[in-house]
Parts: structure tokens; C-alpha cells; sequence
């Protein structure tokens, strides 16, 4: 065996270096193959390629299973084609020349560089420092030009993951934007169906897979998708699960809303990753088809609020589960079953009880409480609907315009503040740099600025909404209606009903309940503008 071991080490990254043919994994070795023919003397005992990984970190595969042959005695030389193929990182890269390799004894070459530090004494050591504080200038120059870019795609509204959620795919004519994947979308849809329906999320995992039904890890690699690696369900035969079913269910991405930059890391040298304040998300809406309506989406995030608890070995939740408070003291009522003589009654009471402090608790038979809540509900559904009825005979044309004119001024005062605490946070990285401001200044000012910015992006968001409430009222009704036209023909309770168009129920006695309705403050507006109209025809006539 020849006194001189060598290991040939390639490396290439999928982001910037496959534009440069010259550093393509076949031309870097035909490079190092070529010097050791005129080198008799090496022998090449092992070629470790990294095809992929980036140069700034030395967790890649290969280069550790090359240390780990240095320090098994098998390798002595190690030949790259230039020097950042080793790596782009200036410490790190310095450590392993002038501190790992020496220790080991290998001698370091760089074929392209005319690098070879058994030659440091003759002004290789000056000559490897100063290409590689080059590389690490390049590699964050890169990155900072990588992160603008992506910044810009996200603000403009265009898709920059690697793997769309279940239930798209990336169109085929236009990588930046989501296209559903019909037939994980049908699975979707089943979700939250079984979920308004009053499923448990165990439940419904569990008849997803009782169904054969493939999780979305197993789904995306049967069908050739690209999917995360490398993740607790990035295993043969994975399952369905609650918590890959909740994840669906509280996933906004399915109302054609994206939400991107929730995370970043520090720098490009650091892989920690850094979860970034919703106020700094990016979001755009209408990015992408809806799976799921904004509606039925809303609703089940109202469902997953409430206390769900299924019946032991039961399928479904409670009609009235975590919508129930007691009238004197407040606390949520609970569900009992007695049986008395082979005859099962189920009632509702108040858990707290004379002893703790309650000092009117309430004992509710179910039955009786299911029909006095129907008989509610249906009358308000009748009082909703005819109100929307005589709001559609009456024009409003008239009404609100004062109140549109404050809602344009209020939002043209609060986007001049948004604009200048944004202004005002650009500018202190560069105070800071500049020795202007000291660290401490920089960190509360830039709390400080932030804040500011999201106040004033959720005070125009709220602005607008309020202002095209009252610029669109019929659509504003038909948005809110809709809820109860839906049950008008409704004989008998059920969940959905109950979570959809009740908020919660009071129970102040046996015959006595406080029921609040979802959407009231829209149903009381509606009150004040045909009350408002009717004003305004009497005084035309």
C-alpha cells in the first residue's frame, strides 16, 4: 500500500452551484483524477460526494464519513477541486486546515486554489485565509440576495414552499401557485364534514384509517409528491392520527388564503430556526381555489374552542357540550345519566354546587332542554329571515354615507401611521450599524415600532370590514342569513345546528334560558338600518 492515502472529496449545492458547469460532480472528479495521474506517488483510496448539500455547515454525510476514515488511520491526503468545495464558512473551514487536518496529519490540496499546505512556508497561508474569507463573503452575499428574493415572491402573493399541504399540488404551468389535488381534497372535505357533524378528531382518524385511507405522508409518497423527510410520520405504514387530523382542521390554507414566512433562521451559517409573530407573517388572500369555505372553516375553529368530549367508546360529541353555563355562578354545566328502575334519565346540572358556592344550581332534563332550544331557535330563524326580507324592499342608498366618509378618513390616518412606524423600524439596523443608537436602544426601539405597525394593520383591517359592511349591507346579510336560512326547514336539533347559529346557553331556570345567538351584532345592525330606512321614507314622504 502506498505511504500516501488520499481521499478525493466533491461537493455540490442545488442552489447556485449547478448553474456552473465547471463544478459539475463529473468535472470536479476528472480534475482530481488528472492531478493524481501526474502524481504516481498518491494512491486514491476512497471518493466521498456530497451531491446537494450547502458549503456554509459540515454535517454532510459524505465529508463525515471522509473524517471518520482520518481517523481510522485510512486516509492521510485529502484533494478537492478548489477550496470551497471543503466548504464556504470562514471559521470552520480555517479550523479544519490549520487545526483538524495537522493534528491528523493529512495534507490538505486544492487542485484549482494551487493550494498545498505542505507548502504554508511559502505564502499558502496568506493565500488560503484570503480566498476563504471570499467564500464566506460570497455564501452571505448569496444568502441575502436569496432572502430578498424570496421575500418578493411572498408579498406577491406567489407560493415559495418545497411541499404544498394535503390537498394541493404545485400547478404544473406555474411552480409559485397551488392547484387542489382532487382527490385529497375529497378526504379534506370529509374531515371537516365528520367534524361539524360532531366527530372527534381520534374518531375521525380512526375511521380514515378503518377505511384504508392513505395518510397524507403515505399519500404524497405513493404518488411521487414531494413530502417532508426525515419526520416522525416519514416512516413505512404511517397512520393517520388526531394530530394530523387537527393540523387540517386548523389550517387556513384551505380557504384559498397563504400564509408564508411563519419561520426563518437566524443567519445562512445557523440552522436553528426562529418562529416569527403572526404580525410579521405574510399573507395573501384569494392565492389559490378554496377546499373549504371561510364559513364552514370559521365554524370548526368555534367547535375545536368548546369542550369536546365524546361519551366513553362514542363517536360523536354532545348536542350541547361546552355551550352550556350556569346562570348563578357561571361555570360550564355537565351531562349525568341515572337509571332509575331500567329506565335511563339524562339531565344536565351545575357541577359546582350549593356546597362550592353555587347558590341557585340548576338540574335540566335533556329532553326538555332540547325542545325549549328548538323552539328558539326556530323562531329566531323566522325573525332573521323576514327582517332580510324587508331590508330587500327598501333602499339603502342613502344610508351610511357619513359613516363611509369616517371610514375613509379613519383608515387614511391609521395607513400614515403603519408607513411611518415601518419607516421608522427600517431605519434603525442602520442607526445601529452606524454607532447612533446602542444595542438596547435598538431592541426596545424596534419593539416599540413593531407594535405600532400591528396596531395599525389591525386597526385598518377592522376599518375596512366595518366600511364594506355598511358600503355592501345585502351582501353583508346574505353573508350572515345564509347561517340561518340554512335551518329554516330544521324539525329537529342536531350539532351542527346547535354550533352553527348558538353561542351559548344560559340556563337562569328550569323554564328560564338567556340563548345568544351567533351573529347578533349583525342582526341588531340590520334592526338599526330598517329602523334608519323607515325613518328616511317618512321623512321623504
Amino acid at each position: 500500500m502506498s505511504e500516501f492515502m488520499a481521499a478525493a472529496y466533491l461537493r455540490l449545492s442545488y442552489t447556485n452551484d449547478r448553474t456552473a458547469e465547471s463544478d459539475s460532480i463529473q468535472n470536479q472528479k476528472k480534475l482530481i483524477e488528472d492531478y493524481i495521474a501526474t502524481h504516481p506517488e498518491i494512491e486514491l483510496v476512497s471518493e466521498r460526494v456530497d451531491d446537494g448539500y450547502s458549503g456554509v455547515l459540515f454535517d454532510r454525510p459524505a465529508f463525515q464519513e471522509m473524517m471518520s476514515d482520518i481517523m481510522a488511520g485510512k486516509v492521510n491526503y485529502v484533494i478537492v477541486k478548489d477550496l470551497s468545495r471543503l466548504g464556504r464558512e470562514y471559521i470552520e473551514t480555517g479550523r479544519y486546515l490549520r487545526r483538524i487536518f495537522p493534528t491528523c496529519g493529512v495534507r490538505f490540496i486544492s487542485v484549482n486554489d494551487n493550494i498545498d499546505t505542505a507548502n504554508e512556508h511559502n505564502g499558502d497561508d496568506l493565500n488560503i485565509s484570503m480566498k476563504n474569507l471570499l467564500n464566506d463573503t460570497y455564501c452571505r452575499d448569496i444568502s441575502v440576495k436569496t432572502r430578498s428574493a424570496l421575500l418578493t415572491k411572498r408579498r406577491n402573493g406567489d407560493y415559495v414552499g418545497a411541499c404544498p399541504i394535503y390537498g394541493y399540488r404545485k400547478d404544473p404551468d406555474n411552480h409559485n401557485r397551488l392547484v387542489i389535488d382532487e382527490d385529497a381534497a375529497g378526504i379534506v372535505r370529509d374531515i371537516y364534514r365528520h367534524k361539524i357533524d360532531g366527530a372527534s378528531a381520534k374518531r375521525i382518524a380512526e375511521e380514515l384509517n378503518r377505511l384504508g385511507v392513505l395518510s397524507p405522508m403515505a399519500y404524497k409518497s405513493s404518488r411521487g409528491l414531494p413530502h417532508p423527510t426525515g419526520g416522525f410520520a416519514d416512516v413505512p405504514g404511517a397512520k393517520w392520527s388526531a394530530r394530523a387530523v387537527l393540523r387540517i382542521l386548523q389550517d387556513e390554507t384551505y380557504t384559498g388564503v397563504l400564509l408564508q414566512g411563519k419561520q426563518e433562521t437566524y443567519n445562512h451559517k445557523l440552522k436553528d430556526i426562529v418562529h416569527k409573530p403572526p404580525e410579521e407573517w405574510v399573507r395573501t388572500e384569494n392565492a389559490h381555489e378554496p377546499i373549504i369555505s371561510k364559513g364552514d372553516f370559521h365554524l370548526v375553529q368555534k367547535i375545536l374552542s368548546l369542550d369536546t368530549r365524546t361519551a366513553p367508546n362514542g363517536e360523536a360529541v354532545y348536542l350541547f357540550s361546552g355551550l352550556l353555563i350556569c346562570g348563578s355562578c357561571g361555570g360550564r354545566m355537565t351531562r349525568k345519566t341515572n337509571t332509575v328502575n331500567g329506565k335511563k334519565y339524562v339531565y344536565y346540572h351545575c357541577p359546582t354546587g350549593r356546597k362550592n358556592g353555587c347558590t341557585h344550581p340548576v338540574m335540566l332534563k335533556e329532553s326538555d332542554l332540547t325542545a325549549c332550544v328548538l323552539e328558539s331557535l326556530q323562531a329566531h330563524i323566522r325573525s332573521a329571515v323576514s327582517l332580510d326580507r324587508l331590508l330587500d324592499s327598501i333602499s339603502e342608498e342613502e344610508i351610511g354615507r357619513e359613516e363611509i366618509a369616517k371610514f375613509k378618513a379613519r383608515i387614511a390616518d391609521s395607513e400614515v401611521k403603519l408607513e411611518e412606524a415601518r419607516q421608522f423600524k427600517a431605519t434603525l439596523y442602520e442607526n445601529f450599524i452606524g454607532g447612533f443608537i446602542d444595542k438596547k436602544d435598538y431592541q426596545d426601539l424596534k419593539s416599540l415600532y413593531t407594535l405600532r405597525a400591528r396596531q395599525a394593520q389591525e386597526a385598518i383591517s377592522l376599518l375596512r370590514e366595518e366600511m364594506e359592511r355598511t358600503i355592501d349591507n345585502s351582501g353583508d346579510r346574505l353573508r350572515w342569513i345564509q347561517h340561518f336560512k340554512e335551518f329554516s326547514n330544521m324539525t329537529t336539533l342536531d350539532r351542527r345546528a346547535v354550533i352553527a347559529l348558538i353561542q351559548s346557553i344560559r340556563v337562569l331556570g328550569k323554564e328560564d334560558l338567556q340563548i345568544t345567538f351567533r351573529y347578533q351584532m349583525e342582526y341588531e345592525k340590520a334592526l338599526e338600518r330598517l329602523a334608519q330606512a323607515v325613518s328616511l321614507a317618512k321623512e321623504a314622504v
